[in-house]
Order: C-alpha cells, then structure tokens, then sequence
C-alpha cells in the first residue's frame, strides 16, 4: 500500500509504478466519500493527453457511479481548464482532472477543482486526503450501466469553452489585426481549440503523442527551441505562445523569438486591465513572482498579496474577493471575469486582444510596462541534487548560513515559502524545493539578463560550492 499524497498540485506519481489503476481507484474512492459527507451528487472530469488518459479517466467515473454520484465525463482530452469551466456551468459540486500538468511523460495525476472552477482549498485537499483507502474494495460497475441509471453523462467540454471564449473576447478585432502568430501545443491539450481559432497560425506539436517526444510539456524557454527558433528565423511573425499539457499554463515569445516570462505577463494583464479596460481589483501573486507586480499595483493605488506557492492559494483569494489579476511564476495566470483558474489559451487570447486593441507589438507594450516600473530581467535554474544534498542546503537556509552568493552581499531575507535573499538594487535570489518535482529552484532576479546570469551562477557555486 502506498501513501498518497496531494503535491503543490494534485497527486502525482510514474505511471505503472505508483500511479496505477489501483491506487488511482483508491484515490477516486478517498474524493467520492469526502463529496458525499459534504452532500455532493455530481462530478465533473476529463483528462489530457497522458499516456492511458482515458482508462484513469473511466475508472474514477466508476468508482464515482458506485458511490451513487452522478458522473459528467469529457469524450475524448480535453485541458485543466475546460473541465474547471465544467464544474462550474454544470453546478457540479467538484472536478476531477487526470493530468500531470508539465510533468514528464512517465507521470500522470490527479487535480481536485472546487464548484468555483478553480484549485480545491488545501484544507479541503487534506479532508480528502484522510479519506483515502488502503486498498478500494467497491464493486465497480461498467459505463455503458451507469449510463442507463442516469449516473454518466457525456459533455463537449471543448464546445462549452469555445462558446465561452466567443461570449468574452472581441475575436473580430483580434483576427482583422491579422497579427501573425505561432502556437506550440507542447502535443497537450489546448492543440484542438487553438486550432479552431486561429487556422492560419504556424502550430507545432499540434497532434496526439502521449510521449511528447520525450520532452517534458512546461513552456519554458529551455523546452521551446523550435518555436524561439521558428519565430526568429521568420520576420512575420509577431507573437509566439505555447502551453503545457493540460494547458493552464503559457510561454510567449516576442517578435525576435525572446522568451517573455510570466512576471512580464502578469504586468502586461494589469496594465492592460486597470489602463485599457477600466478593471479595478486587488493584485494576488506567489512569492516568487516579481516585486514589481507590488509596484504596479502600488502605482495604480491597488492591495496586492503575495501567497505562498501554488495556484490553488490564489484561487482561495479569488473565490472570496474581487481579484484583477492572480499568478505564479511558473506561468499559471489568471483575471477577472473568467473562472478562478490558471488558463494558458485565456491568458495567451487577453494578450492577443491588448496588441491588438493597441496596434501596438510585444515589445512596445513591455516598454509600456517598463515606463511603470523599470526595466528587469528574470530566470530560473532547477539543481537536480540528491535529497541529502536538498536537505542540507534547505537547513542552511533556515539557519542563515548564506550571508552572500559571489559579490553580492545578502541585505535582509524573507520566508514565506522558500527563502529569498534580498541583494540590493532591486536583485534577489530565491531558494525553494520544488512541490511537485524532485528539484531545488533557484530564482534571481536583476536589471539585465546578464546580471540575472550572474548572480544565479553565483548562487550555484554559493550551494554547490
């Protein structure tokens, strides 16, 4: 019997090793008797592209249906955010997402949404968490059975977020600005509606391949050398996005093929959303975003709160106050009047609409940004160490062992989640075990990209000695 546990998001685990039907029944069955004592009668669930999807995807529904909960299943993959979007139209009292995010190949998972459309409370998680069984003993019955008692029902997931899209983007704006773009799927998720939407786009990686070429789906520069080289080799091409594989998180590229990071996003929603669209709301981020969200935010006369790290910490915000704009680092973002939830399409639609509502490139409107709040850089290293490596470094951060990194002399340190080491001069350093992978992140941020290599390699040699 293997103890499970809900990560920074969701449970995961390599596919045949502890994430097997098994276990996954267990999981399934730990959810369905914690919505039962809450008074729940239906779920929502879909699944992405992983590696037998659909299998884990029917399990959970029959171990949902022999519990007597009435089951909305996706046919076929659909993203995070679409099922989130489910739950909510369809007054289902939960989600239930079988996806691993940007995980690798090997994983799959399993992702808890709220009746809200976004991350289930991490106190609710712990509920469900408690329920869950050594071993899942219910009698399971088939599909087609539960069909016939009304306990399983089939919805175009996919249908009821386009219809949305259509309701809340001005599309004949955005497609008469005829602004040439490129979208890498990373083969997740999001491929089939960004498809519909803009046919004429340059799409990469838009088929089916539980396998992702080996390659983890996480948007980030070092995984999308093809799109970055696609997009500088040709000079149409004014904006590149990419997803990851269930599609609740974005990379962009401007019109060189430079990789824009997600603090850049979030500043361009806020300004685009406070300046252009006359939003007003409180300002939600992680704590390894950029402090120039704070100082945006501070510009505009807006509250802003930094969360700890993980989506769903936002989400809690979101579903109780009015937020503008919530996001993390890792390129989960969200804003109002959507769904409480991370969405790269959303995300990668509003920035669409701002260049074309403006007339304006990517790179005039980060100018606009920088006007704001100064110019910045900013990047990540994942240190792959062994866990006894990850663990002394860990404690040498709590008890302040690290007075610099290089030349740059450590000025005051905060540890809401992970430690940060405040530099000077607007330059930090950020130190912080991975929630969902066996990796210890380094953050830096600084003026220039070269400053922000220089004081990560600092940090490095600082660690690693």
């Amino acid at each position: 019997m293997t103890a499970i546990k809900f990560g920074t998001d969701g449970w995961r685990a390599i596919i045949a090793q502890e994430y097997t039907v098994d276990n996954v029944k267990r999981v399934a069955e730990g959810t369905a008797r914690w919505m039962l004592q809450q008074g729940m009668k239906q779920v929502a669930i879909g699944h992405d592209t992983r590696f037998a999807g659909q299998l884990f995807a029917e399990t959970s529904a029959r171990v949902f249906g022999a519990l007597g909960i009435k089951v909305v299943i996706a046919k076929g993959y659909v993203s995070t955010p679409m099922v989130s979007l489910a739950t909510a139209r369809t007054g289902s009292g939960l989600g239930v997402v079988i996806t691993a995010s940007h995980n690798p190949p090997s994983y799959n998972g399993f992702k808890l949404k709220s009746h809200l459309g976004g991350p289930l409370a991490p106190a609710q998680i712990g509920e469900v968490e408690d329920l869950i069984p050594d071993h899942c003993a219910l009698e399971l019955p088939e599909l087609d059975e539960l069909q016939s008692q009304g306990l399983l029902e089939y919805l175009n997931m996919e249908q009821m977020y386009l219809d949305h899209v259509y309701a809340n983007f001005d599309l004949d704006a955005i497609r008469k600005a005829n602004i040439p773009m490129a979208f890498d799927a990373m083969y997740g998720a999001g491929q089939n509606v960004m498809r519909t939407l803009f046919p004429d786009a340059h799409l990469l990686h838009c088929e089916y391949n539980p396998s992702f070429m080996g390659q983890a789906p996480e948007p980030i520069h070092r995984n999308l050398g093809e799109l970055s080289q696609l997009i500088a080799n040709s000079p149409d091409i004014a904006l590149g996005l990419a997803n990851d594989g269930d599609a609740d998180r974005i990379g962009m590229y401007d019109q060189d093929g430079r990789f824009v990071d997600s603090h850049h996003i979030l500043l361009l929603l806020l300004l685009y959303l406070y300046r252009y669209k006359g939003e007003r709301g409180k300002v939600v981020v992680t704590f390894s975003v950029t402090d120039k969200m704070k100082k945006m935010a501070q510009v505009f006369g807006l509250d802003c709160e930094v969360t700890k790290i993980g989506f769903k910490y936002i989400a809690e915000i979101m579903s109780q106050e009015d937020v503008i704009v919530g996001g993390e680092e890792s390129g989960g973002l969200a804003v109002k009047g959507h769904i409480p939830e991370r969405d790269g399409v959303w995300i990668g639609l509003m920035i669409l609409e701002f260049m074309a509502k403006t007339g304006k490139s990517l790179q005039q409107l980060i100018e606009e940004v920088y006007e704001v709040v100064g110019p910045f850089a900013s990047d990540r290293d994942d240190l792959h160490l062994r866990e006894s490596q990850k663990q002394d470094i860990i404690a040498a951060c709590k008890s302040n062992a690290y007075k610099a990194f290089g030349a740059y002399t450590v000025e005051s340190t905060e540890d809401l989640d992970g430690f940060k080491f405040n530099l000077g001069e607007e330059r930090w350093v950020m130190i912080r075990p991975s929630g969902t992978e066996p990796v210890l992140r380094v953050y830096a941020q600084a003026a220039d990209q070269a400053a922000v290599r220089h004081i990560l390699d600092a940090a490095r040699q600082t660690l690693l000695g």
